[in-house]
């Protein structure tokens, strides 16, 4: 009877999150708002807020006898039962996915996928086209300066729309694909690796209604839907590793949020002339897979994890 329960629960977290999803995005369907204009901003932020609206249906209509204390520390809500891990994993989000994003370029760049224009900056240039020429301030400064506003302040101003996805991903989701942990024992690694592969398909096929217009690969059409599946799965496991070992929720949202804030801007240091292939280059391209399979391997092999308690 629980299985049967808790298989309805995540169905109907599922029919929320994904239909709302949908809904939201109409208007880019329909043609009345664009990629990368300021309206689908607000359509993709919009979006970002569904998954939380399926835990909240799951707790309104399924869960309404579990104290609101029980239930935030279930879905990750709280700081977990050892803060100071959890804030020395608040600190390695914020500073280690820039890090990551950082590396993956360099190595994009060894690799012949991108080519780099450190100097002119020409791609960041293009990009802001007629405004740069109205700030009275060398390009590499501007550059400079929006870098450590997306490394040190954007994290944190995305964090209400990051929560809104990883409240529902990881905080609700990836323990129920492990089994309730107020009725399961903790899972061994043999049944984590399953629920993370899931949970991060589907956190990928979540995006299809932006994807399959080509978005965070342009040049690859509906085909991007597939691609960014990929890099939901393995960028999602070091996400949900955040999430296992901590028993909170806030180090993948910092995470989250700091990759929404800096990936964009790095790729802009890309030549203009050659720029580059967001499927092969870069933190969500080919080459940034490679280095993130690299380092959930790895902190997966000294750090293990079981389900939240």
């Amino acid at each position: 009877m629980t299985v049967i329960r808790r298989n309805a629960d995540v169905w109907l977290f599922l029919l929320v999150a994904f239909g709302a999803s949908w809904l939201i995005a109409l208007p880019l369907w329909l043609g009345a708002v664009r990629l990368g204009t300021p309206a689908f901003a607000l359509v993709g932020g919009l979006m970002m807020l569904t998954p939380s609206l399926g835990v909240l249906a799951v707790w309104l209509t399924r869960r309404r006898g579990t104290p609101l204390r029980e239930w935030a520390r279930a879905t990750g809500l709280t700081l977990g039962p050892d803060r100071g891990g959890t804030a020395a994993l608040l600190v390695a989000a914020l500073l280690g996915v820039p890090l990551l994003v950082a590396v993956a370029l360099l190595v994009s760049a060894a690799a012949g996928v991108v080519s780099l224009d450190f100097a002119g900056l020409s791609l960041f240039r293009a990009q802001l086209g007629a405004t740069l020429d109205k700030v009275p301030l060398d390009p590499r400064v501007v550059y400079a300066l929006q870098f450590v506003q997306a490394v040190l302040i954007a994290p944190f101003l995305n964090a209400i729309p990051a929560l809104g996805e990883e409240w529902g991903w990881r905080g609700w989701l990836l323990p129920r694909l492990l089994g309730d942990p107020a009725v399961s024992s903790a899972p061994g690694p043999r049944r984590v690796r399953p629920a993370l592969v899931l949970s991060g398909v589907i956190w990928g096929l979540w995006h299809a209604p932006l994807t399959l217009k080509g978005y965070n690969y342009p040049a690859l059409g509906a085909w991007a839907a597939a691609l960014f599946v990929g890099f939901c799965v393995i960028f999602g496991a070091l996400l949900g590793w955040m999430r296992l070992r901590s028993r909170s929720v806030w180090p993948a949202v910092i995470a989250h949020g700091s990759l929404n804030a800096v990936t964009g801007l790095a790729l802009l240091l890309g030549d203009a002339a050659a720029p580059p292939n967001a499927a092969l280059a870069g933190i969500t391209g080919v080459v940034g897979w490679v280095l993130l399979a690299a380092v959930v391997l790895v902190v997966y092999r000294l750090r293990p994890v079981t389900a939240p308690r």
